[in-house]
């Protein structure tokens, strides 16, 4: 048992970095509760677009379709959603996509505030802790 014990203590220093990050993960803004009721609300307004699981129904979402519109892209960290903060996120979704050329319709008057950081937390909570830093040290809670 000792032998194990100053095994531990006499860790290289070069190794403790390695160790700490194992477990740093990244805390996340939102509960479970909210992504258990973000899947529903997903699950009923935006799955026929975005995908089942937020992954995203078009292979090429990055180019626009013949009427000139962007399809809609996948939210479960694969696309560009985490380059946007939580603000732009919840505007998106309130106000819709088609100012920023795209054909989402608006939420504002079907969900709630509650709702739409329902939705986010959902498809948040798919992506993985390297996304949710980046989006993080990007000012994604501002």
């Amino acid at each position: 048992m000792k032998k194990t014990l100053s095994a531990l203590v006499y860790l290289p220093a070069l190794l403790l970095p390695a160790i700490a990050s194992c477990s740093d993960k990244p805390a996340r803004w939102y509960s479970q509760e909210q992504v258990k009721q973000g899947a529903v609300v997903f699950s009923h307004n935006c799955a026929a677009c975005h995908g089942d699981q937020a992954q995203g129904i078009t292979a090429n979402w990055r180019q626009k379709m013949p009427d000139g519109s962007y399809p809609p892209p996948p939210l479960n960290g694969s696309a560009h959603a985490w380059h946007h903060p939580l603000a732009a996120l919840k505007r998106t979704i309130h106000f819709g996509g088609i100012p920023l050329g795209g054909k989402m319709p608006p939420f504002r008057d079907k969900l709630s505030e509650a709702e739409i950081e329902a939705v986010i937390a959902y498809f948040q909570n798919m992506w993985n802790d390297e996304i949710y830093a980046a989006w993080l040290q990007r000012g994604g809670l501002k």
